[in-house]
């Protein structure tokens, strides 16, 4: 890096948090609206790698997760299963879920679709989904969050919630009138809630204060954590990171290694093989031999090793997995 580059990337202002937030952009979504009338029960399968979500329009109804305390959703609601548990949907605890897969539904279009279920009672509806997210920074937030999710129409505003709130309305009345492009509308808002929905835990929740999310919010460790982030195939080392974050390399390792959990070089390295996972994803995946050289790699076979030390499994195979 040349002088210059070096004092542009100082004076660059650094908010890792916000970074991380903003890699929060959906790669993958599939919606449906539940027309449902009492008695109800949908089992829902698991989905890896997805990020679930309901979002009660009218009426209202249980959310089961295992790991998870049951939940009573009402009208205005919404519900996330950041990631992607198997639970259940129902009017009453002791109802009966049938298998969702089970269920007749109706494909309006390529991602949107009508399921209709239940013995005739009382109605209820819901906007449902499941979403994924492919940057490294949104993978590691959604793994941190908890099993269940719940910002509840009734409950005590905040500026987050508000705003969570006044669109969860206006989506309510999109899916009531259903007019011509309404699905389109209804994924949109979809898309937003859910990430104003984690936004919301993250400044509200003791949690999002501890480990790696609390590490982001650290002046200096959070500085090098951005650094990290936003240029991977960058050769670090303690010392560099060290220098950047204005500390001594010593006061820095003992740092990171208490709030991150572990060493600098460790999460270079972990982070890389994030990175790698991004770039083998979709229609643009980039070739092995490739990847090895853009991360620094003398061969592929180098890459290939050090790829299944981090992650338990070699390239090829996480290709496939992610084709599938």
């Amino acid at each position: 890096m040349s002088a210059t580059e070096k004092i542009l990337e100082a004076l660059r202002p650094v908010d890792p948090l916000g970074e991380a937030l903003h890699s929060l952009r959906m790669s993958g979504a599939f919606y449906c609206r539940s027309e449902l009338s009492a008695p109800w029960g949908i089992d829902l399968p698991p989905m890896e790698n997805c990020l679930m979500f309901h979002i009660v329009t009218a009426g209202s109804g249980w959310i089961r997760v295992k790991g998870a305390k049951d939940k009573w959703l009402q009208t205005g609601d919404l519900a996330l299963v950041p990631h992607g548990a198997g639970h259940r949907l129902m009017d009453a605890p002791e109802t009966k879920a049938a298998p969702l897969f089970d269920l007749p539904r109706e494909l309006l279009s390529e991602r949107y679709e009508v399921l209709c279920h239940g013995g005739g009672g009382a109605p209820a509806t819901m906007i449902c989904g499941a979403v994924t997210f492919d940057h490294p920074a949104a993978l590691r937030v959604i793994e941190l969050l908890p099993r269940l999710i719940v910002i509840e129409a009734s409950g005590e505003p905040t500026p987050q919630t508000e705003w969570i709130r006044d669109t969860v309305r206006f989506l309510m009345a999109e899916a009531k009138a259903m007019k011509p492009g309404g699905d389109t509308v209804i994924s949109r808002l979809a898309d937003i809630l859910v990430i104003q929905a984690i936004r919301s835990w993250l400044a509200e929740h003791p949690d999002a204060r501890k480990g790696w999310l609390g590490s982001l919010q650290d002046k200096q460790i959070g500085h090098a954590i951005a650094l990290i982030h936003r240029d991977p195939v960058r050769p670090w080392t303690v010392a560099s990171l060290a220098e950047a974050a204005g500390m001594s390399r010593s006061a820095f390792a003992a740092r990171f290694q208490e709030q991150v959990g572990e060493t600098p070089i460790h999460y270079v390295r972990r982070w890389r093989m994030h990175v790698a996972l991004d770039w083998m994803k979709g229609e643009r995946a980039v070739p092995l031999s490739e990847i090895a050289e853009r991360l620094g790699y003398e061969s592929e076979a180098a890459f290939n090793r050090a790829f299944k030390r981090c992650l338990g499994m070699t390239p090829g195979r996480a290709r496939r997995r992610l084709a599938a």
